[in-house]
């Protein structure tokens, strides 16, 4: 199964796909951390290279039978519709996830106190963020709502739309 995350830096994205890619013994694939060596030797202007490096890497474990945990902004539709596609063209099952934090003053919070865990990682500041063009769904999915919750609560209702779609998937 591919489990595909979008959702702006500092919404609680990464850590919920760590959390799912934990429990369900997953490969967890971040956007971040397959960047950020491309972008040492190539610049910021690597438009959708990581993506595609990304896409590959879910591909061949998917073929292995692995699940797949991707982890990316996803912002818009010419970024999330590639995920679905490595999902159909193999067969495999996908659910897609888009995790928001609708309190604007704790999504700050945590984006002003965010700690780099991945050398040489430039975080975006708020003002970027808030200037990023995220494009609104036009299908089904999840949306996981961080705000005033803990890591556990939003993991159980991944976990919810899992089973929930593995019984419709029966």
């Amino acid at each position: 199964m591919l489990i595909i995350f979008a959702g702006l830096p500092g919404v609680g994205k990464s850590t919920i796909a760590r959390s799912v890619a934990q429990r369900l013994d997953a490969i967890w694939l971040r956007s971040d951390t397959i960047d950020q060596p491309i972008m040492a030797v190539y610049g910021d202007d690597i438009a959708d290279l990581g993506y595609k490096v990304a896409h590959g890497v879910a591909r061949d474990n998917l073929k292995l039978g692995r699940t797949v945990v991707a982890d990316c902004v996803n912002d818009l539709a010419i970024t999330r519709d590639p995920w679905r596609a490595v999902a159909t063209d193999l067969g495999i099952a996908f659910l897609e996830i888009e995790v928001v934090c609708s309190d604007k003053t704790e999504h700050r919070r945590r984006v002003e106190n965010r700690v780099v865990d991945i050398p040489g990682l430039k975080l975006p500041t708020w003002a970027e963020i808030m200037a990023m063009r995220a494009e609104p769904w036009s299908r089904e999915h999840v949306e996981i709502d961080t705000a005033g919750r803990d890591v556990e609560d939003c993991l159980a209702q991944v976990l919810a739309s899992l089973n929930q779609q593995r019984g419709n998937a029966s």
